[in-house]
């Protein structure tokens, strides 16, 4: 019962969110089908935004939603890997850190390669790299919150 427990607390949440990850590596959530969306609403905002200013901006949009969506998944796989408790006092594991850094970085690989067989989409060693850029700002944060709040 306790090990259900420990699954469902902390390693269920890391593969719902690799499941979300994966389904935005489909085609709905392709350039194309984003910039529908976010097209109109820059173009909304600063209407007089040239076309190439608002790609441009789209760009830097979608690359700051992997910096995110990886950053979010290596804080869960640290916590799964911790299994912190309330008022925990163990120091802070660098070990913990630098696994999750490395799933997310095979994660992130493993989701380029998804996305070479969708038509719609295109694998980048770029993306892998922002996804990595991401989990180690994620787990910087982290450490860094913690440090300031003298919980390691």
């Amino acid at each position: 019962m306790a090990r259900a427990r420990s699954f469902l607390l902390y390693w269920l949440p890391v593969v719902i969110w690799m499941c979300l990850i994966f389904t935005a590596s489909s085609d709905q959530q392709s350039y194309q089908h984003s910039s529908r969306i976010l097209g109109p609403l820059i173009h909304w905002l600063f209407p007089h935004l040239s076309d190439h200013a608002a790609n441009t901006i789209i760009l830097v949009v979608r690359k700051c939603a992997h910096l995110t969506e990886y950053a979010v998944l290596a804080l869960l796989l640290w916590r799964a890997m911790r299994k912190p408790v309330r008022r925990d006092p163990r120091p802070w594991n660098s070990k913990h850190a630098f696994l999750s850094i490395f799933i997310v970085a095979l994660y992130a690989s493993t989701d380029e390669i998804h996305q070479s067989f969708v038509p719609t989409r295109t694998a980048h060693v770029s993306d892998v790299v922002i996804d990595t850029i991401g989990a180690t700002v994620g787990i910087f944060t982290l450490w860094f919150i913690g440090r300031w709040r003298k919980n390691w």
